[in-house]
């Protein structure tokens, strides 16, 4: 037998394991069930009886425990125990003196009944003990419980040799085991007692209940009327508001108002009254009104967490106040949903400032303007345009740097304009034209308005260019400055905006030569900022904390985190759940709702869902909430200071995905998101010290760190040959500069001239990375155009394919279904990635007949396809090493092939490469020529070396 501890300890960790809670009550409880069982099958009865589950882990427990208890000696038999217990039981009861004489001939009548049912005489004890103990006040006796009594009470218990009845401090034990529990259904027996309890209720306390019942009815029927009253008065003030009543109706109408004042204040006056309530714990069921009866003994236990982070308010966001014409009640939501898009439109910000904004865009040719998000800047001031006429000259184009913001926006200024979709507002996107020839305000992505310079460099059909969105710098919209600047110098008539929500606008005015700076102040409110005292380890873990620290001690309001990519949201998110799981009903509900770009639609629409009553939402969110969605409800922003920054090595042609903190301009971004709707807090995770010595002011743009081939090819597509001297607002890396027309003279774009080739004009036609151009351009040649098509196409949207990994010639099976959207969800495909694959295929079959490339299918020759590959990504081609690694990395498969060509070289937690096919090295020689010479491929791995002669003398 092992000693009192080890046993306690050992019942613990069982208890943990098996109910996912323990408390020393608990193990002494189940303990005492032990040593009173008379086999392990009674005891695993109890066990169930009392809230454990019925299953083998429950049997093995109660198998174990009663083999490691010390059983009782057998000197009493069951007879004489019975008897004993029934002369304990009637000592007991007559000690208790609080009941009428006939109330206690009934309290013999259950003691008799407990006699002779051995089986049951601890279950009628205890209820009764229970029915005594409600007699008293419970709160009072519960409360001051010592925990010295109770230490004592456990050590007599656990000495005691003798009987194992249920007093009082049994009874504690047996409530705090339920109380953990939670409510469970009545047992037979229990249900048994309520019926006796029922019948022993005489006459008079029926009348006594009925009298009860009919005076709840009539104060429930009391406030239907009034109800009903007020409605009435509501229905007729709205009706006939503004109709001219008859004498009699006006009286009948001021009556019903004078009644209903009356009776209001009868009942207000009637309500402030004292009165003496009964306790409401003599009517209620066992186990019903548990909370209320320990919440004084539960009031000295408090939630906290293990860890907490301390954070110190930095400073405040004032927000801005306007003087608003209108009633007050125009700002309150539910009003502005009710009114008319005209009106809503005069409660944007920029409304007060249309007549000032347009006298300057007649005076100036450029104008920068400055507005927060909010402000009504991008739906607004194209409508402006239209309405002062600037439309009758030409279209009036603004730019968007992400598909879905072009379409969004376009849908919501027709509505507001009155038009459908389409005609005088439409949008144009990739894949998707929404204009005809009435259109004459077009939202676009800035990369379509560069395809548009390839067909009309003068932009001869606009009036007015907008660029929005300026602050985000994209690799286009940089393309987009130089251009355009050019052209307003070109044509002066032509009206050129620079829309920005951030304050860094002196930049955007030297660069387009001093150009006035247009504010607009955003109706956004205060925003209190806290950092933390000391720099945290792992931001990841300081998130959580934080986020439940302001789920338990915060008022309402939705949190949004800002994370850096799918990893952390996933990891993040499986926490949380976790640890609320195994809070249970302690904390309130806390739904989690992550957002990035390859989760699919119907998940992603879930944070724009309404958060139910008494829950709170959190939104794990990438970089893409900071300026891109509006989520409404968010009261509180949790941001790390990092974000994952795509940058592109010149020297290795390798891009890096690596985690980089973030900007000042970011981090204010991310504050103002907090807020939109009220008054917001933002918890940073780092100190005051790092956000002011540590952050950039701005966010590195993208054209210093990407790959700069498809910028070139365009650029000299558009006859801009002097790209050293191209007007860059910041110009990008010399070094990126030379390697981009290395890689386009390789691929034959360029001539030794630096001059566009025949090949390089085709392959500027497609929007695709010229590699993928040149690998279509050369499939031609090998008679599989329509075969590289597909796989252009699928490389194209990137890794968003798979819900998770798996090795699937998936376009090919999803066209034999009739691209099936059941197929995609039942083989773990993104359905709206594959229709994404689907529309630049048909994209480039369509270009493809524009450079008279004849669309033919050889699927069986799989060398010609490769063949094809190898032309557009030669210089991607890599040769198995000794130590089992492609010069960079380590491939996952069995058996490796010793040359490779890849799709891109990525720089993560390792050096990856994407999409691997196997190569034969003498086509480099075939294909490239002038890249490769022979032995640059000579593969010493394939000779057969002399005897005695190892590698190594290779």
């Amino acid at each position: 037998m092992a000693s009192d501890k080890q046993l306690r300890d050992w019942v613990s960790d069982k208890l943990m394991s098996i109910q996912g809670f323990s408390t020393s009550v608990l193990v002494h409880y189940v303990i005492g069930l032990a040593k009173d069982s008379s086999s392990a099958g009674d005891l695993v009865g109890k066990l169930v009886e009392y809230g454990f589950s019925s299953s083998a882990e429950t049997s093995s427990f109660a198998a174990d425990i009663y083999a490691k208890v010390p059983r009782k000696g057998r000197g009493i038999s069951n007879y004489q125990k019975q008897e004993r217990e029934a002369a304990k039981l009637v000592k007991k009861q007559s000690t208790y003196k609080l009941l009428a004489d006939e109330d206690d001939d009934e309290v013999d009548n259950h003691t008799t009944s407990s006699a002779s049912a051995s089986s049951k005489s601890r279950k009628h004890f205890r209820r009764k003990a229970q029915d005594q103990d409600d007699g008293k006040d419970d709160d009072e006796t519960t409360a001051h419980v010592s925990e010295r009594s109770v230490r004592r009470r456990t050590e007599e218990v656990d000495d005691e040799d003798g009987d194992d009845t249920l007093d009082l401090f049994e009874l504690m034990l047996l409530n705090d085991f339920r109380l953990q529990l939670m409510e469970r259904q009545l047992s037979k027996e229990e249900q048994e007692e309520l019926i006796r309890r029922s019948q022993a209720l005489d006459k008079n306390d029926t009348s006594d209940l009925r009298n009860f019942s009919r005076q709840a009815y009539l104060l429930k029927r009391r406030d239907k009327k009034i109800d009903e009253i007020r409605d009435e008065i509501l229905d007729h003030e709205y009706i006939f508001q503004g109709v001219k009543l008859t004498p009699a109706e006006e009286n009948d109408f001021r009556y019903k108002k004078k009644i209903y004042d009356l009776v209001k204040d009868h009942v207000e006056s009637a309500d402030d009254v004292a009165e003496y309530k009964m306790p409401e714990a003599y009517d209620m069921g066992e186990g019903v009104n548990q909370e209320k009866r320990f919440s004084v003994a539960m009031q000295r236990y408090k939630f906290v967490f293990d860890d907490q982070i301390d954070f110190v308010k930095s400073s405040v966001i004032e927000g801005t106040q306007f003087e608003d014409d209108s009633d007050q009640e125009t700002i309150d939501a539910k009003d502005i949903l009710k009114r008319e898009l005209q009106d809503e439109r005069k409660t944007l910000p920029i409304y007060k400032f249309r007549d000032e904004l347009l006298k300057a865009v007649d005076e100036y040719q450029v104008i920068v303007i400055v507005g927060e998000t909010g402000s009504g800047k991008t739906t607004q001031i194209p409508q402006y345009l239209h309405e002062a006429g600037y439309t009758a000259r030409g279209k009036v184009a603004c730019t968007q740097p992400r598909r879905v913001a072009a379409m969004s926006v376009a849908a919501r200024v027709s509505q507001e304009m009155g038009v459908k979709l389409g005609h005088e507002v439409g949008y144009s996107i990739r894949f998707e034209d929404c204009t005809s020839e009435k259109t004459m305000i077009k939202y676009m992505t800035d990369g379509m308005l560069l395809r548009e310079f390839l067909g009309e460099p003068d932009l001869a059909g606009y009036s007015v260019v907008m660029v929005d969105e300026a602050h985000e710098r994209t690799l286009s919209t940089d393309i987009l400055f130089g251009l355009v600047k050019d052209i307003a110098r070109f044509r002066p008539d032509l009206k050129l905006l620079i829309s920005s929500a951030t304050l860094d606008a002196e930049k955007f005015s030297d660069y387009f030569d001093s150009a006035p700076i247009f504010k607009i102040p955003g109706r956004r409110y205060p925003v209190e900022v806290h950092y933390t005292k000391a720099p945290e380890a792992d931001y990841i873990d300081a998130a959580i904390v934080t986020i439940l620290q302001i789920h338990v001690t915060q008022p309402p309001g939705d949190i949004l985190v800002f994370l850096t990519g799918q990893e952390e949201i996933e990891t993040v998110d499986e926490i949380l759940k976790h640890k609320t799981r195994g809070l249970g009903t302690k904390i309130p509900e806390l739904n989690i709702c992550p957002i990035y770009a390859n989760l699919p639609t119907e998940l992603q629409a879930k944070i724009f869902e309404t958060t139910p009553e008494g829950s709170r939402k959190v939104v794990l969110a990438t970089n893409i909430a900071e300026t891109s969605l509006t989520i409404d409800g968010i009261k509180y922003v949790i941001d790390p200071g990092f974000c994952k920054i795509k940058s592109y090595n010149p020297r290795t042609g390798m891009e890096s995905l690596l985690i980089n903190p973030i900007s000042k301009a970011s981090a204010n971004q991310r504050a103002g998101r907090s807020g939109r709707t009220g008054p917001g807090k933002c918890f940073r995770l780092y100190t005051s010290y790092n956000y002011m010595h540590d952050l950039e002011d701005n966010t590195v743009p993208e054209i210093q760190r990407t790959n700069l081939a498809n910028v070139v090819l365009t650029l000299k597509s558009l006859g801009i040959h002097d790209l050293v001297n191209f007007d860059f607002m910041d110009p990008p890396p010399s070094e990126a500069l030379l390697k981009a027309l290395e890689q386009l003279f390789a691929l034959s774009a360029l001539n030794s001239r630096g001059e566009l080739t025949k090949t390089g004009r085709r392959m500027a036609e497609f929007p695709l990375d010229p590699m993928l151009s040149k690998m279509i351009v050369a499939s031609e040649k090998y008679k599989c155009s329509d075969e590289v098509m597909s796989i252009a196409s699928m490389l194209s949207i990137g890794n968003s394919i798979f819900y998770r990994p798996k090795d699937k010639q998936v376009y090919n099976s999803w066209r034999e279904t009739d691209f099936s959207t059941q197929w995609c969800y039942e083989n773990y495909i993104q359905v709206r990635s594959m229709k994404r694959a689907r529309d630049i295929r048909d994209q480039l079959e369509g270009l493809m007949e524009r450079v008279e490339i004849e669309v033919c299918s050889n699927a069986s020759d799989l060398d010609a396809i490769k063949k094809a590959i190898t032309s557009g990504f030669f210089h991607h081609s890599a040769r198995l090493q000794k130590n089992g690694s492609y010069r960079t990395v380590k491939n996952p498969q069995t058996l490796l092939p010793r040359w490779v060509i890849y799709h891109e070289l990525v720089l993560t937690t390792k050096e990856y490469m994407r999409q691997v096919t196997e190569l034969k090295p003498e086509w480099l020689v075939e294909i490239a020529p002038h890249y490769y010479q022979l032995k640059d491929v000579d593969d010493a791995g394939s000779k057969k070396l002399p005897k005695g002669q190892g590698r190594a003398a290779l």
